[in-house]
């Protein structure tokens, strides 16, 4: 799977807003994932939204979206010949369960170095991962630090590019919550 992080925390950077308006906590139940309206464009995303919120994860997450990406380039996402027609993305914002995890923005950066090296050694193709540290507004009394992943994935068909995004939601969330077959039982992003 390919995979690269970035840095985004300057002044007028995107901060993830934790708990914006139309804010549904997860952690409380996250079966509630199912009803969020990008479930019904990308059925996937809901496993890997109860899993990233269950009790016992070391993230949590905020906001979610799908959509259909205007442009892509399908070598970006080791594609086969063929397979880059159409695409399907998504983004996450994923924050850590403790203010501990990414007091500072070297924290997050390492994490997502980690967590890239894990998706880059999965043999999958025609998808991607972008992860993103971020400002993340999660209390008054402190700033942290989060990350906005997005995942992208490409196909013949749109049909395609769903299943082969639901494979890289599944690996991503495996890889955090320490079930990739490299390094069973240790958390990525801690």
């Amino acid at each position: 799977m390919e995979a690269d992080w970035e840095i985004e925390i300057g002044g007028d950077a995107p901060i993830i807003e934790a708990h914006w308006a139309g804010f549904v906590d997860l952690r409380l139940d996250p079966r509630r994932a199912a009803t969020l309206p990008e479930a019904s464009a990308l059925p996937a995303l809901v496993d890997a939204l109860v899993r990233l919120n269950a009790v016992g994860s070391p993230v949590w997450t905020s906001k979610c979206d799908v959509w259909e990406p205007a442009g892509f380039d399908p070598d970006e996402m080791d594609a086969p010949p063929g397979k880059g027609a159409l695409a399907l993305a998504c983004y996450i914002d994923v924050l850590p369960q403790t203010g501990r995890q990414w007091c500072l923005p070297a924290h997050a950066v390492f994490a997502c170095q980690a967590l890239c090296r894990r998706l880059r050694a999965v043999p999958l193709l025609s998808c991607r991962a972008d992860l993103v540290v971020r400002r993340a507004c999660i209390s008054e009394e402190t700033e942290e630090y989060g990350v906005t992943a997005y995942l992208t994935a490409c196909g013949s068909t749109l049909a395609e590019a769903r299943g082969a995004l639901g494979a890289a939601l599944s690996v991503f969330a495996d890889t955090i919550l320490g079930r990739d077959h490299r390094t069973p039982n240790t958390s990525t992003l801690q």
